[in-house]
């Protein structure tokens, strides 16, 4: 019988990756405000989600999560929020016509704000401060004041996530998402580009039916999902403090939802079996995920799903794997098919940024292009060998033209990255970047496809 679970259960557990809070009256007091607030978002959405993504497990779907490496407070606006969704809407668009099958759409969006860090202080000439951990926690300026952790940040935190919740629910639901605007979500700096081109043509094609569906009587007031889509918020439980405040019980069903995002998920560095993050995530009805290194330990992921959705519920669990292009073919088949030998019901997603960044020799953080394709062919390779099913990635991206990552069609060198390199944290994928990866994915999409109808009709 597993222990009682409350919000903050979590606080009897080894905590890693927490601030020090110094002033605990204020940090009270921004606790009890964020306690009165109204959620993020409700738990019907959440189950939603959890529906679709056991649409996923089951290999009917496919899952697209992307968006900021960490969002910002200085970067905040309608424009980067819009073309964000934007490249996720083309990204989706490419997947659904290449697999044949929806994509659930999820955004690292509306609450992506922590991060991790390797060390609790950073030193720069000579001089050692706490570490930056995203604009939540603190800011980013290398300066004593800055970086303390202050408490009041979880209510921007809170408030920003509110607006950009706001405005994604209107692109979503209010016609900006229409199938027949296809050919307007190209951004200006992708058009002329050879991804660009390659998306118009498939736009085009997408036009062509849908005038042929129109014809025969398939119009958007017939068929919502034309002219309307489902697009979720996720971001990394970190801050527990934050998390649990935000924690509601539902009104019809009596369950527990964190209420600060649809999905939530576990890092690398927090996903101790017997630590307070996944104590956390264990009592909150929300679809969760773990993110799984090349260190990870079949036996003990086991144990690590049998805590988190026990029940073995589809849909309830994501696992992420982050291997890196060159470990990705060695490390990742004994956890699939340990899964599989244990009949252990997950999406499987693969996140090909983090175990695939490198120091340029200018000295800016990045990561090539081509390790990122590689380590999704790896992932595609891997799950086809043990017959299961890769249902998703999950990438660091934005729709602005930024120079983060080397390579791609645009050809990035080494020497481009300080032209636009605008992250406060990690590397991301600019739009033409993302196109690429989505038309890679594609084509592997439509390789599992084929395989998939091979073994039903080996098996039949």
């Amino acid at each position: 019988m597993a222990a009682k679970w409350t919000p903050d259960s979590w606080k009897s557990k080894p905590i890693r990756q927490m601030p020090t809070y110094t002033d605990s009256e204020r940090l009270a007091q921004v606790e009890h405000t964020l306690r009165e607030l109204p959620p993020l978002v409700f738990a019907g959405e959440a189950r939603r989600l959890r529906e679709d993504l056991a649409d996923v497990a089951q290999g009917r779907a496919f899952l697209l999560q992307g968006g900021d490496c960490a969002e910002s407070f200085a970067e905040f606006g309608a424009n980067t929020i819009r073309d964000t969704f934007k490249v996720l809407l083309q990204m989706s668009v490419v997947l659904t016509y290449a697999g044949a099958s929806p994509v659930v759409k999820v955004g690292r969006m509306a609450g992506q704000f922590a991060k991790p860090r390797s060390a609790d202080t950073e030193t720069q000439d000579g001089i050692e401060l706490p570490s930056y951990r995203g604009d939540i926690v603190n800011a980013i300026e290398f300066e004593e004041r800055a970086r303390v952790p202050d408490p009041e940040r979880m209510v921007r935190g809170y408030n920003q996530a509110a607006a950009t919740l706001n405005l994604l629910r209107a692109f979503a639901q209010g016609g900006f998402a229409d199938l027949h605007k296809v050919h307007q979500w190209n951004l200006d700096f992708v058009s002329g580009s050879p991804q660009g081109e390659r998306y118009e043509e498939l736009a085009t094609r997408i036009s062509e039916s849908l005038d042929f569906m129109e014809a025969c009587g398939i119009t958007a007031e017939s068929v919502p999902q034309i002219s309307e889509t489902n697009f979720y918020t996720s971001h990394e439980a970190l801050l527990l403090t934050y998390e649990e405040a935000l924690v509601r019980k539902d009104s019809l069903t009596g369950d527990w939802y964190d209420c600060s995002a649809h999905f939530l998920w576990i890092g690398e560095r927090t996903r101790d079996p017997d630590g307070a993050h996944v104590e956390f995530l264990r009592g909150v009805n929300n679809p969760i995920g773990v993110k799984l290194g090349p260190s990870a330990d079949p036996d003990e992921l086991i144990r690590l799903i049998d805590i988190l959705n026990p029940a073995n519920d589809p849909g309830r669990l994501t696992l992420i794997s982050r291997m890196g292009h060159d470990k990705v073919r060695d490390a990742l088949p004994a956890l699939v098919r340990k899964v599989e030998r244990e009949g252990r019901t997950v999406v499987w997603s693969c996140d090909p940024m983090h175990g695939n960044t490198v120091k340029s020799d200018s000295g800016y953080k990045t990561r090539p292009f081509d390790r990122i394709l590689d380590e999704v062919r790896g992932f595609f390779e891997v799950h086809r060998e043990v017959g299961s099913y890769a249902g998703g990635v999950h990438f660091e991206m934005t729709g602005q033209d930024v120079t983060e990552c080397l390579g791609g069609a645009q050809a990035i060198s080494d020497e481009d990255l300080s032209a636009r390199y605008h992250t406060h944290c990690d590397p991301r994928l600019n739009a033409s970047q993302s196109l690429e990866l989505a038309f890679l994915i594609a084509d592997s999409l439509k390789e599992q496809r084929a395989g998939r109808r091979s073994r039903l009709a080996a098996a039949s």
